[in-house]
């Protein structure tokens, strides 16, 4: 059992390395620079980034920043000892191609030799990729075709949508379709200017993914049509991505976090996450285990807190608190995988009322004390 104690005067701004304000304050609580626990968040700036020797403000990897954080972290913050924990926000290079081709509009003809039919046009999501595979029969990684055809659903529409080959497969980027270039205020199923069209579709994704939300990191690919002239209509596919509110060019720069522990010599990537029981997670301990633990859980349910009193009859041990957390944690994390670990800090009473903190891990499906 570990108990934790947290010192809340050492946050972000309050530590330095060269000469350290607060060792006063250390000795006067009886704290040693080891002992000292913290926990924060960073996300990292473009001094971060030089300090750490990456000319391009930005990691490669993750495995580069899981290897050259923890080095960081302890020249930054050298008085947070055992337990301690950082969520660093960084950023990591990895670009996600654009294209760019003349539109090629599919003729009744093709459509028919893929369906059957005599209609002119697809009816099934699977007949452009048919049409496709059909006609690139050995298309090369980056390969990219923008196709203009008819889809039949309930009533026929022209789509135009990019197709690109990678990772071995015909991936879509959707183009937009001709009514909504109306609502973009274009005559015409096309932009007259990329900067039209690097204004104008950040505002139209919202309402594209308006019931199918984007959550904040996300990136999308769209594309859209330019007219050159001469009857040759020109895609080009874009990237943005979602910040929370709007989308945003994408630079080819994926904001990512990674959670780092101290294990008391140094840093190391950790997945742990750390969990204060609640008013209803006590609730839930007394009515998951009333019938196997009845003094336990009537006292739980009735102050709130766990018993750690060593004989008394309402004493949870060691072993007792790992399963009613398991309840707990299958009912926050039903989800979790294999090696997630929690520190979850509760109430207790052992003569006085206080709060201790037990790690739990899930081992093939079952939390297990850590």
């Amino acid at each position: 059992m570990k108990k934790i104690f947290y010192l809340f005067a050492v946050l972000l701004g309050g530590i330095v390395t060269s000469c350290d304000p607060l060792e006063d304050t250390y000795e006067e609580i009886g704290v040693t620079e080891e002992t000292v626990v913290g926990d924060f968040e960073l996300t990292l700036s473009d001094d971060d980034y030089k300090a750490l020797d990456l000319s391009y403000g930005n990691f490669s990897s993750v495995d580069d920043a899981k290897s050259m954080l923890p080095a960081f972290l302890t020249d930054a913050y050298p008085v947070l000892g055992k337990g301690s924990s950082a969520l660093i926000t960084y950023k990591r290079y990895s670009k996600v191609e654009t294209y760019s081709e003349n539109v090629y509009e599919l003729s009744a003809e093709e459509h028919d030799a893929i369906t059957g039919n005599t209609y002119g046009n697809f009816d099934k999501s699977y007949h452009i990729i048919n049409y496709l595979e059909a006609t690139y029969s050995t298309p090369s990684e980056g390969d990219f075709v923008s196709l203009r055809y008819v889809y039949y659903s309930g009533g026929s529409s022209t789509l135009t949508d990019g197709f690109a080959f990678e990772n071995g497969e015909w991936t879509k980027i959707t183009g937009f379709t001709e009514s909504e270039y109306n609502d973009m205020g274009e005559s015409y199923p096309n932009f007259t200017s990329h900067d039209e069209a690097a204004a104008k579709m950040p505002i139209k994704l919202l309402d594209v993914y308006k019931y199918n939300p984007k959550s904040t990191g996300d990136v999308v690919r769209a594309m859209y049509e330019l007219y050159k002239g001469n009857g040759v209509t020109k895609s080009y596919t874009s990237n943005f991505v979602f910040d929370g509110s709007v989308f945003v060019k994408y630079d080819n720069e994926a904001l990512e976090t990674l959670q780092f522990g101290h294990d008391g010599t140094t840093w190391v990537p950790d997945n742990t996450i750390k969990y204060t029981i609640t008013a209803a997670d006590y609730t839930l301990v007394a009515t998951s285990l009333a019938n196997k633990y009845p003094s336990q859980t009537g006292s739980v349910g009735n102050y709130s807190n766990f018993d750690r009193r060593p004989g008394n009859a309402a004493e949870w041990t060691d072993d007792m608190l790992a399963e009613a957390f398991s309840f707990v944690l299958d009912n926050l994390d039903s989800g979790a995988a294999d090696g997630q670990k929690y520190v979850v800090t509760f109430d207790i009473y052992n003569g006085s009322n206080g709060t201790e903190s037990i790690i739990l891990i899930k081992s093939e499906g079952v939390w297990v004390l850590n």
